[in-house]
């Protein structure tokens, strides 16, 4: 045999192995997953909208109601999800190949925050090793049996969402959060877009710091230009699941670390938020 047949033969080898194993892993990945009864993701299409607030929120506002619920934290270069929940000295326990992920009552939660050594460490990665990170968080975390993964993911349609949605294959859909104004309604359109080019289906578009919330008489104030979120998704024909306005408790409660509708169950914007799961609580 020549040495040329050897190297193809050779070449063949190590590909079957690597398909093989890459088979493996999807089996391996399909029957973790399959534990996992809803997965939403949660995305916005210009950052600072509080996405992942709502994200939060939305995840606590479900645990409440006594289901099993996955947070997981797909902003590779602002992980700030610790921080809203006050785990900020809390670490991850990693057994061989699997990692624990932090528990909160029904809450579990992992993000990048929870593994940085000092969490004022810039995370300067490419596209290849975040993707790299985001497979390890849904490979090796032991998220169990779920009745809903959470996942919040950076502003944009770039790597990490699409990553999500390519690795997981389906999803219940993406839960889209804007404010009012034009300059974010817009690139809500491209979040739309991104949705539609991949078949990710739209559970619904959430209006954040959507006027003013007095914190003594609890009248709201339009302080933005109102109506925008509800505009498009008219326009768009897609469901629109709410409008929360801005409310000072919630940014003390992300500041305290303790989610917004544990804290102040009883106020107008817990209760907006408490109808705008409804439609998460009755997915099949």
């Amino acid at each position: 045999m020549s040495e040329g047949q050897d190297a193809a033969r050779g070449f063949g080898a190590r590909m079957q192995h690597e398909n093989e194993a890459e088979f493996q892993a999807r089996q391996k990945l399909a029957q973790k997953l399959a534990q996992i009864k809803h997965k939403i993701l949660v995305m916005s299409g210009k950052g600072g909208v509080g996405k992942s607030t709502v994200a939060v929120n939305l995840a606590s506002a479900l645990a409440a109601k006594g289901k099993k619920v996955g947070l997981l934290d797909v902003d590779i270069h602002g992980p700030s999800l610790p921080t809203m929940l006050g785990l900020e000295n809390s670490k991850v326990i990693s057994l061989q190949n699997d990692i624990m992920p932090v528990e909160l009552g029904n809450l579990r939660v992992m993000s990048l925050g929870l593994l940085l050594e000092n969490p004022d460490q810039a995370v300067v990665w490419r596209g290849p090793m975040k993707i790299s990170v985001i497979k390890q968080f849904l490979d090796n975390v032991v998220w169990g049996e779920l009745d809903y993964l959470i996942i919040d993911s950076p502003p944009g349609t770039g790597d990490e969402p699409l990553s999500v949605c390519q690795y997981i294959g389906e999803l219940d859909g993406a839960l889209i959060v804007t404010t009012p104004q034009k300059v974010a309604t817009v690139d809500v359109r491209k979040s739309v877009s991104f949705c539609k080019q991949i078949n990710l289906k739209i559970l619904g578009l959430v209006e954040n710091m959507s006027g003013f919330a007095c914190p003594n008489c609890g009248e709201i104030t339009q302080i933005l230009p109102p109506g925008g979120g509800r505009g498009i998704a008219e326009s768009m024909n897609l469901p629109f699941l709410g409008a929360i306005p801005m409310d000072p408790q919630i940014a003390l409660a992300a500041d305290m670390g303790k989610p917004f509708l544990q804290q102040f169950a009883e106020s107008a914007s817990a209760k907006i938020m408490q109808e705008i799961i409804k439609p998460l609580l009755e997915l099949n």
